[in-house]
């Protein structure tokens, strides 16, 4: 854990509220259950739920890329919040599984979409990304340098994972989910804001090649240097510690006690990690949103699903002051505190 975190990225109110006026989500048809996992790999059921609370995860077909996912969950949002594609000014997408290296998935769900000539790119920030692209509109809107910004966060993780490694292809699944910001009159939105990274513990969770400094070769495609790689027990402690300390930072930055909190949003990696992070703030379980065991480890997607979820079931209303907090790979972390 990088030492210097608590005197990362200080804020203050925006000079201009961004809030969520709508989300969206979709998910795959498939559902991978742990006990069609037990028939393809060394595991069973009892040792993935006990260890990380997954159940089942939802995985893409071949028609369903990023960008297809991704523009579903936009559209829902649209729907939602009464507007058309050529009303959004701006699009971001977090992701670390784009559809192609360039151009962007940002790009090809602007395609898709049919939101012409509007700056569209994508951010990489792992599991963290959508937290990132949130504060990234947050900013633009209390700047007006844009009105109405679409972000969306999609992964198609299960074409990084190596099917025969145990360890890391239970935990995660595919998905993408969609929230559409602007300046609303008369509430406060994003009310604090924290955002940070340690490239020195990268290598902890990583997928070493494709990139231009391993890139693939026939001689290298073996290897499975395409696949994630994770160094399990110490990404969960650097987890723990990172989520911890941003949640609290950011509450502090908004003048709010944990109690104050309707609902929090952790990155839905692992029970066992909103678990200790419930207990760090001392709050019952119940006051999270969990969606762990349907849906595994969606990376970018986990929050913006986990929003509209939340949001459809009555569990948020307009008011309530939500905590959202994330970690992934890089490693970074970030948080928002949020009036719904």
């Amino acid at each position: 854990m990088n030492k210097d975190m608590d005197l990362g990225s200080m804020c203050s109110p925006l000079p201009r509220s961004a809030s969520v006026i709508s989300t969206g989500l979709y998910l795959p048809t498939r559902v991978l259950s742990n006990h069609e996992l037990e028939k393809m790999v060394d595991t069973t059921d009892e040792w993935i739920r006990s260890r990380t609370g997954i159940r089942e995860r939802r995985i893409a077909s071949d028609k369903e890329t990023p960008s297809f996912m991704g523009a579903r969950a936009a559209e829902m949002a649209l729907r939602e919040a009464q507007l058309l594609p050529t009303d959004i000014d701006l699009l971001l997408v977090a992701t670390t599984t784009p559809d192609t290296v360039f151009p962007s998935t940002a790009c090809h769900i602007q395609r898709e979409l049919g939101a012409r000539h509007i700056p569209a790119f994508d951010i990489q920030a792992a599991c963290s990304g959508f937290l990132y692209a949130m504060f990234l509109a947050g900013q633009c809107i209390a700047t007006g340098a844009y009105e109405t910004i679409l972000v969306v966060g999609t992964e198609k993780l299960s074409t990084i994972l190596d099917w025969e490694d145990r360890n890391t292809c239970v935990l995660f699944g595919d998905g993408a989910g969609a929230v559409i910001m602007r300046h609303c009159k008369g509430k406060r939105g994003i009310l604090s804001f924290e955002l940070g990274a340690d490239g020195s513990l990268g290598d902890l969770l990583t997928v070493p090649g494709g990139g231009a400094r391993l890139p693939l070769r026939p001689d290298n495609i073996h290897q499975k240097l395409h696949y994630i790689r994770m160094d399990g027990r110490k990404v969960f402690r650097q987890a723990i510690e990172a989520m911890d300390r941003c949640a609290k930072l950011c509450l502090k930055k908004a003048g709010i006690r944990p109690s104050d909190l309707s609902c929090i949003f952790p990155h839905q990696a692992n029970i066992r990690i909103i678990e200790a992070l419930a207990q760090r703030l001392e709050l019952p379980l119940d006051a999270f949103h969990v969606h762990v065991e349907r849906y595994g480890n969606t990376s970018a997607a986990c929050i913006p699903i986990a929003l509209h979820e939340a949001s459809h079931s009555g569990r948020i209303r307009s008011g309530d002051l939500l905590l959202l907090v994330a970690f992934g790979a890089g490693l970074t972390w970030a948080g928002i505190v949020l009036e719904w």
